[in-house]
């Protein structure tokens, strides 16, 4: 569409958030937002009338068609929260086929069990889906639970395959072996997106509860006004970017690591920008693949400013600080960038960028899906 009319965004935009954003509050609510914050909700043992309501079958219908109109409208979302959602919900509606009824504990290991397999399947990265379900779901692994998951995680993980193909998300990125030792540009990068990770976390929760009584009354008694004004938003962002902000930014992170593409400077902080008002609009969306790309961004231009030859290690140093940054969650966040990219020699700075990227990012921000979700308690 753009090709034939680059205006139309200015069009669809405004309409398509104010649509999804009304129709999410009216029919479907509970898909809003990211989803990962209402699964972890769900997850606690005092929530079991919350959990029968997130997890109906129609919320997760609901949630899976806002969602790709949001992507469709030029909203920068990604898949992963709302997978994550999905998941749990499935898991959540088999529950109820056990023969003796469903008990807390059982509830709890499908949910877990589901979101796991959501992240696995997502983008075909098994191992993430399951350190995810310790690390940031559950924060803990019950033995009752590990089997649970990993039965879950696998058949997942065998069914994407069988439909999708076996493939690394972003590719198989040439590194030089320089790039496997830890370096002062990989401390920048560390440190750039620590910070930038710790700063829109504290947004993303700052929009979730209203920054300002304005604003605050405008997203709870005019929604879909507020939601129409996000979008326009979002369009003219795009409109001078040339469309590199619509959508997840998975073509935009994949030119800089298999073409070496050097963006512009101020791509991360215009997608950040343009997925902070896809959030706050109300419409279901996830946070990990536009923090990926505004990571790859970010590591991009730190590489320019070094004056290095190629942009590919500090990219993907990027995309792994910033996503420890914006979820606190570094383990995740280092295995699921290793499977993405398959970039497991570089495990020594990929580590250490989480480690001083998720540091900087508490200093700025509380949890990003822990603050949320007992919000939405």
């Amino acid at each position: 569409m753009l090709q034939h009319a680059t205006w139309l965004p200015l069009i669809l935009a405004p309409l398509g958030f104010a649509g999804v954003a009304w129709v999410t509050r009216r029919f479907f609510a509970g898909a809003e937002g990211s989803g990962i914050p209402q699964t972890i909700h769900a997850l606690q043992p005092e929530s079991e009338a919350d959990a029968a309501r997130l997890m109906r079958p129609h919320v997760a219908i609901g949630r899976i068609l806002l969602a790709a109109a949001g992507l469709f409208c030029g909203g920068s979302i990604g898949r992963e929260g709302p997978t994550v959602h999905v998941g749990a919900a499935i898991a959540y509606g088999f529950g109820r086929w056990l023969p003796h009824g469903q008990s807390a504990v059982q509830r709890r290991v499908l949910i877990l069990a589901g979101g796991a397999a959501g992240v696995a399947a997502a983008f075909n990265t098994p191992l993430a889906g399951i350190v995810f379900a310790i690390e940031e779901l559950s924060r803990s692994f019950e033995e009752r639970a590990s089997g649970v998951v990993l039965t879950t995680v696998v058949l997942a993980g065998i069914l994407a395959i069988a439909m999708a193909g076996d493939y690394t998300y972003f590719g198989q990125p040439v590194v030089a072996d320089s790039a496997h030792r830890l370096s002062l540009g990989a401390l920048a990068v560390a440190v750039l997106s620590g910070v930038a990770g710790g700063v829109f976390s504290r947004l993303i929760i700052a929009g979730a509860g209203g920054v300002s009584r304005v604003l605050g009354h405008l997203r709870r008694d005019r929604h879909t006004l507020f939601a129409l004004v996000c979008g326009a938003l979002v369009a003219v962002i795009g409109t001078l970017m040339n469309g590199l902000t619509y959508g997840g930014g998975y073509a935009e992170a994949r030119s800089i690591l298999e073409s070496n593409v050097h963006l512009p400077w101020f791509y991360a902080p215009a997608r950040a920008l343009s997925t902070w008002l896809s959030f706050v609009s109300g419409m279901p969306c996830g946070l990990f693949a536009p923090a990926l790309s505004t990571g790859a961004g970010l590591g991009q231009t730190v590489a320019d400013l070094l004056g290095q030859p190629t942009a590919v290690p500090f990219a993907i140093l990027g995309m792994c600080g910033y996503l420890a940054a914006v979820t606190q969650a570094p383990l995740t966040s280092l295995v699921i960038v290793m499977e993405m990219t398959a970039q497991h020699g570089m495990v020594f700075p990929l580590a250490i960028t989480v480690i001083v990227a998720t540091a900087f990012s508490r200093l700025l921000s509380p949890p990003l899906y822990r603050t949320l979700s007992e919000r939405f308690a």
